[in-house]
């Protein structure tokens, strides 16, 4: 594996202003970093190798703030046009 990412890195929660001061190809990597992520987490508890379980839910939930703040983004794009 490569060295460990900026998602990877974090240990508190996204805020949501900080994801608004991101452009939509920051978000989709991040997006992308996350599911990756959490692909790794749901390994790691079915092998019982999970140190921090609370973890996946802080994911999953960043993963739903990534998505609303892209949709909010196209949709605003859609609006001005």
């Amino acid at each position: 594996m490569g060295p460990p990412s900026d998602v990877e890195k974090r240990k508190r929660p996204v805020t949501a202003t900080e994801l608004r001061d991101k452009t939509p190809d920051q978000l989709r990597d991040m997006l992308k970093d996350l599911k990756k992520e959490a692909f790794n987490l749901r390994f790691q508890a079915a092998t019982s190798q999970m140190e921090n379980t609370a973890r996946v839910r802080t994911v999953r939930r960043d993963v739903a703030r990534v998505m609303t703040i892209l949709n909010e983004k196209a949709a605003s794009a859609a609006a001005a046009e």
